[in-house]
């Protein structure tokens, strides 16, 4: 059979995996917090041909999925207006926990769980529990008076109303930010190729009443996916060529 057909499918293969990344990426153009990814390609084991020529002579055998990579890059932020909705300006990640399971985000749209007793936890939009620099969950609240900039958040106790507290929200990041694991909800787990949690840099701030939206550029994606989609239809054509040929070698038999 012919290489050209095989390498053909290979394409085809490829740029389907590539569709189906632009797709998540602009499915979820709004959803806050969300990185988008893309696809890196690399090319097949090439066949020697042999023959005298000074150079290699070699014929490639298609292509084949490299890596899909996230980009953690900055999404636009939008202002809300609730304090306990907040946003990274710069590198960071809060650190929340579901269970026993401990995650990342960037999507920090907190709010304060009333429980039993009438104290409030601090918690994620799914229920995570937000934990402090202590790795705690942030509980018996009353009321919130504000979050700064690093984070400390003060609040009123529930045992006692009049009695003022201080907490710092747990947050971290990592060497290499597209080696975490997304798990879903917007949350990402640490992994060997992202490297331990580390602390936050300096620089980074955390901006109270704003949230940091999708960092999906849609031109960029449209762009893609016409892109995408002409590999895919010349691929094709390959391997319709392809066909063709061997078609009429079996016509020679005529």
């Amino acid at each position: 059979m012919l290489k050209s057909m095989y390498s053909g499918v290979s394409g085809m293969r490829g740029f389907q995996t590539k569709l189906d990344v632009i797709g998540n990426n602009i499915a979820n153009v709004n959803t806050v917090g969300f990185k988008k990814s893309t696809v890196m390609f690399k090319d097949l084991l090439s066949q020697n041909m042999g023959g005298e020529s000074v150079n290699t002579t070699q014929v490639g055998l298609g292509s084949s999925l490299s890596s899909i990579n996230t980009i953690h890059t900055s999404g636009s932020p939008i202002t809300t207006g609730n304090q306990t909705d907040l946003s990274f300006q710069g590198e960071g990640y809060f650190v929340v926990r579901n269970g026993e399971d401990e995650y990342l985000t960037r999507s920090a749209s907190f709010q304060v769980q009333v429980e039993e007793d009438g104290a409030g936890k601090l918690v994620t939009s799914q229920g995570h529990e937000v934990l402090d620099e202590d790795g705690e969950p942030i509980d018996d609240i009353s009321k919130i008076i504000g979050i700064d900039g690093n984070g400390e958040m003060t609040y009123l106790d529930n045992a006692d109303p009049a009695v003022t507290q201080t907490v710092t929200l747990s947050t971290g990041t990592v060497q290499n930010p597209s080696g975490l694991e997304k798990i879903g909800g917007n949350l990402y787990r640490l992994t060997d190729k992202s490297g331990e949690l580390q602390d936050i840099p300096e620089a980074s701030r955390i901006i109270s009443g704003q949230l940091e939206m999708s960092n999906v550029d849609l031109t960029e994606e449209f762009t893609e996916m016409i892109l995408a989609q002409r590999g895919f239809q010349a691929n094709s054509r390959v391997i319709t060529t392809s066909d063709e040929m061997l078609q009429e070698i079996v016509n020679l038999k005529r």
